[in-house]
């Protein structure tokens, strides 16, 4: 599974993708978001309010209830805004 961060969601991490296997256990998007969180201080930072941020599982619009495999690519990214 590819991870990827966004804007303040990446500078929070550290990192602007990561690579790894599903854990055992975690069938949705948010399981996953909770998962992390307990990886890093900057990841509990980033991942703390799933309200103000935006999910896309292999470039699609999604929610925290979204399934997700292994073979998946999941972005997390915070609201876009235009003017």
């Amino acid at each position: 599974m590819k991870i990827r961060y966004f804007a303040w969601m990446r500078e929070h991490t550290g990192v602007s993708s990561e690579d790894m296997r599903l854990p055992d256990g975690i069938e949705t998007v948010g399981q996953l978001a909770d998962y992390l969180k307990h990886t890093s201080e900057g990841h509990s930072i980033a991942l703390r309010n799933m309200k103000t941020v935006r999910v896309a599982i292999n470039r699609q619009y999604a929610q925290l209830d979204s399934t997700i495999s292994d073979s998946d690519e999941v972005a997390f990214f915070p609201p876009v805004t235009g003017g």
